[in-house]
């Protein structure tokens, strides 16, 4: 059985992920391969006790794979940021 963060590689840290994380209270993040939007879904989750409301997820130039999920309004993407050392 997966674990979450066998999921979720680490956090995407750059200028604009930091601000989406401020103004459209959504994380980004780096993540396996071979995961799709529902494990990722699933890793969060389970990872961070936060409900998940959409996910998108793309190849980069790198090779990675990054997901940009969005959190519900109930739960603050600023806290998790926080607590991953984001900011």
């Amino acid at each position: 059985m997966k674990r979450p963060m066998d999921v979720i590689r680490y956090p995407h840290l750059t200028e604009k992920s930091v601000s989406m994380v401020e103004e459209e209270n959504k994380l980004v993040f780096i993540v396996e391969d071979e995961a799709n939007k529902n494990e990722v879904k699933w890793a969060v989750e389970e990872e961070f006790d936060v409900g998940v409301v959409n996910v998108n997820t793309l190849n980069t130039m790198k090779g990675n794979k990054k997901a940009i999920v969005q959190l519900s309004k109930e739960d603050n993407a600023i806290d998790i940021a926080t607590r991953l050392g984001m900011l």
